[in-house]
Parts: structure tokens; C-alpha cells; sequence
């Protein structure tokens, strides 16, 4: 970080966009893999979050946006890959707890998540799911944007959707997003 602001001049967001993910059950989990998707996913994302907010907290308007679905306790997202869904959840649940320390000095502190699939390499990882479903990232990353140009105070412990986000600033059209305007789009595996 201290390299960053010695070349930028300071940090004005956190991206908390790492993840490491393996979608089994539990005893098709070995456990290298849960300590390395809890090292990234919870971990990982504190650890910025953590070595950012010196720089953060000098930033005009400071945010941390970090992908991530608002945090459920439904079992349909816990039983079939309970290993994963604990370190997402360790991951989300860091909001809440950074907003009430943070966000009266100004740290937005927020999570985006997109409403249907993203056309990703990451579907790869799920049989019978198909890249042609989705949209292009593009979509998650214009509406980072739009959260990330918005005013820091005041605006943090939020879950916000992509869809929802882009509507707010005025853009209705997402029709350009679909990486298949043939066929329809499946709603994100882990959004309600």
C-alpha cells in the first residue's frame, strides 16, 4: 500500500475483488482448499481492508467496494458446499462490522453483487451452466463505477445489486450486457 501511495499520491478505493471458491460438500472439500478460501475470502479481503484505511481515511471521498452476494442463512446456500459458503459469509459479514468503525468518518463501506450469471471463466466450474446465460463483466464493472463516483459519507453498509445500481444512475438498457441476446439469462447462483 505504502508503494501505491508513494506512486498515486494516496488510495481513494479498495476493490476487495480476490476470491478463491470450490463448490463441493463437505467431505468432497479437502482441507488445503477451505484454508486457502479462508485465507483469501476472509482473510485476505480484511488484510486490505485493514493496510488501506490509513490512506482511506485521508481520501476526499473513501470506498471499499467488495463483490459479494448480502449474507444469508437460507441451507439451500449452506448444504451444497458449506465450506465455501463459511468463508463468503466471513467474507460479507466484515461490512457491517467495518461500516459501524468507519463509515461515521466518511468510509463507504460497501458489497455489489450482479442479479444474473456473469459470463465468466468461473461458470466453468459449474456443470450444465452455460457462459451464453449470462452477461459480460462489463456490467459489474460500470456499476462498481457508479457506486464508486457517489458520495462516501453516508453511504455504507449496503448490499447493493448491479441491476439496481445502474438504474439509479439512469441506466435502463442492459440489453447490451448479455453475452447471448439469444438466450435468456439465469439469475446468480447465490442471490434470492
Amino acid at each position: 500500500m505504502a508503494a501505491t501511495v508513494d506512486a498515486f499520491g494516496g488510495i481513494d478505493i479498495l476493490v476487495n475483488n480476490a476470491s478463491a471458491i470450490w463448490l463441493r460438500g463437505t467431505l468432497d472439500t479437502p482441507m488445503k482448499r477451505f484454508d486457502l478460501m479462508q485465507q483469501v475470502n476472509a482473510r485476505g479481503s480484511f488484510l486490505c481492508a485493514q493496510a488501506c484505511l490509513p490512506y482511506l481515511l485521508q481520501a476526499p471521498n473513501p470506498h471499499i467496494l467488495t463483490p459479494a452476494p448480502p449474507p444469508s442463512l437460507d441451507p439451500k446456500w449452506w448444504g451444497p458446499h458449506t465450506g465455501y459458503t463459511l468463508t463468503q459469509d466471513g467474507h460479507e459479514l466484515r461490512h457491517p462490522g467495518l461500516t459501524a468503525e468507519f463509515g461515521r468518518q466518511g468510509v463507504a463501506v460497501n458489497a455489489l453483487w450482479p442479479r444474473t450469471l456473469i459470463g465468466t471463466d468461473a461458470l466453468n466450474m459449474i456443470p450444465g451452466v452455460s457462459v451464453a446465460n449470462g452477461r459480460k463483466p462489463g456490467i459489474m464493472a460500470d456499476a462498481a463505477h457508479a457506486v464508486l463516483v457517489r458520495e462516501a459519507r453516508g453511504f455504507s453498509g449496503r448490499f447493493l445489486i448491479d441491476d439496481e445500481v445502474l438504474a439509479q444512475a439512469g441506466v435502463t438498457d442492459l440489453s447490451g450486457y448479455a453475452v447471448d441476446p439469444s438466450q435468456p439469462l439465469l439469475p446468480d447462483l447465490f442471490l434470492d
